[in-house]
């Protein structure tokens, strides 16, 4: 039986919030994007198993990780922390390696890993549950992304200076949304779901900018040469 081939491809942009996952999903026919509502799962496996399938997304969390306790960052993130420029930069967290996440709690995690802050801590279950769940498999469709490395190329590589949660910031992160992916900047202003801050839309917009072009395979990657780790995973952030 032959499988007919959707006029469409489903793209999505994917960010950790409280109440667990946030989903911008959206559909792309030739060049045009529209997005649909943003909705929360529970779980990355719910990511991962939904359907239908995403042909594209990009997801805020790490896939290649160190195996062992090091340094705070990896490459990639010091490649992309440069790229984004100061401020951004300190948005950029560096990432626990693989024993690190291995351990039940934050607190067990930061004994392997003294550069761990409670920030870190606080996103402790998200990165878990990323490096128990995510597969060398899923990088043919889905690809580690920040926000602030998207937004920086959906602004001509020009670094921005201000914050998500400030007004000026907002309204200047809308626009470039409104810019690159028009009528997105609508459905993302609009009142967000349960456990969602209205910053999570703004930031899966940037990521479904970023699966929109790993739909094309025109990304970008730091570093531009990455390292594999033990799962067969690349560690790299796209853009």
């Amino acid at each position: 039986m032959v499988v007919k081939k959707l006029p469409y491809k489903n793209l999505a942009g994917v960010v950790p919030c409280p109440a667990g996952w946030v989903i911008l999903p959206a559909r792309m026919a030739g060049i045009t994007v529209a997005a649909e509502e943003a909705f929360v799962v529970e779980r990355l496996f719910d990511v991962l198993d939904f359907r239908p399938t995403f042909d594209a997304a990009a997801i805020n969390a790490p896939m290649g990780l160190r195996d062992e306790p090091g340094a705070e960052f990896r490459q990639c993130e010091i490649e992309a922390r440069e790229f984004v420029g100061w401020p951004r930069a300190a948005a950029i967290y560096g990432t626990p390696s693989r024993a690190a996440l291995s351990e039940t709690s934050g607190l067990a995690a930061s004994k392997l890993e003294p550069w761990m802050n409670g920030h870190d801590k606080r996103r402790f279950r998200w990165l878990r549950e990323a490096a128990q769940e995510l597969q060398p498999y899923h990088s043919r469709r889905m690809f580690s992304a920040h926000p602030d490395v998207s937004f920086t190329q959906m602004n001509g590589e020009v670094p921005l200076k201000t914050s998500p949660f400030h007004e000026e910031g907002r309204l200047e992160r809308l626009e470039l949304i409104k810019q690159q992916l028009p009528g997105v900047d609508e459905v993302v202003t609009r009142t967000p779901p349960k456990g969602v801050h209205p910053t999570h839309l703004v930031s899966a917009a940037a990521l479904l900018w970023t699966a929109r072009r790993g739909s094309g395979r025109a990304i970008s990657r730091f570093p531009l040469d990455p390292a594999w780790d033990a799962e067969g995973m690349r560690m790299e952030l796209v853009r």
